[in-house]
């Protein structure tokens, strides 16, 4: 079993904390050291798991590897080797589909094939990540997000919950898509889309 230390103390964090549960009671694979919070002064436990200080402490265990909630600070610093991916073990990877370093898939999503998911995604539950799908860095896809084949999803874009993409689309870097939008044409980069058919309302940069 590897150490494993969760950067941040989130509900996301505490959900992926439980993840790792059901993934050990499926294989033992992690022995989960506690939380490390994003700011000094917060709580010595997170639902009932220890907090073990601030990034300071990661000096004293340099073996573990981490994971992180979608709240932490940037961890580009974080060398791709100590990064953990982890799936829930209801969700369904094909063997020729990648995973990327500090990637997170919750339970029940299915990951088509040849499809990429890179550096620090999170994919929240019920999600459809079709065959050829990109999904670049620092993605997030909430609950219910439905990507139709060889859809390109560009670093730091979030896709709101229960929201669809038409196959062969582009999504524009650190783009945001409305809940329940249904997206029909590529997404310049910047844009906050909203509606069925999805239209773009405005910059996110306003």
């Amino acid at each position: 079993m590897r150490d494993l230390i969760i950067l941040g103390t989130s509900c996301h964090a505490i959900e992926i904390a439980d993840m790792v549960d059901r993934i050990n009671a499926v294989e033992p694979t992690w022995r989960l050291l506690g939380h490390v919070a994003p700011q000094a002064g917060g709580s010595s436990e997170c639902a009932k798991r220890p907090v073990l200080g601030t990034d300071t402490v990661l000096a004293d265990h340099a073996d573990a590897m981490l994971v992180s909630d979608n709240e932490y600070k940037d961890i580009s610093d974080i060398p791709d080797d100590r990064l953990a991916s982890l799936v829930d073990p209801t969700s369904v990877v094909t063997t020729t589909a990648a995973v990327g370093p500090g990637s997170v898939i919750y339970p029940h999503v299915f990951v088509g094939h040849d499809a990429r998911i890179r550096r620090r995604v999170l994919i929240l539950a019920g999600c459809v990540v079709n065959h050829d799908v990109v999904l670049e860095d620092n993605v997030i896809l909430c609950s219910g997000v439905s990507l139709a084949g060889a859809v390109h999803v560009e670093a730091g874009s979030y896709l709101g919950q229960q929201c669809t993409v038409r196959q062969y689309l582009r999504i524009g870097r650190n783009s945001l898509i409305g809940m329940g939008s249904v997206v029909v044409k590529n997404v310049e980069p910047d844009s906050v889309m909203a509606g069925n058919p999805a239209q773009r309302l405005r910059s996110r940069q306003e």
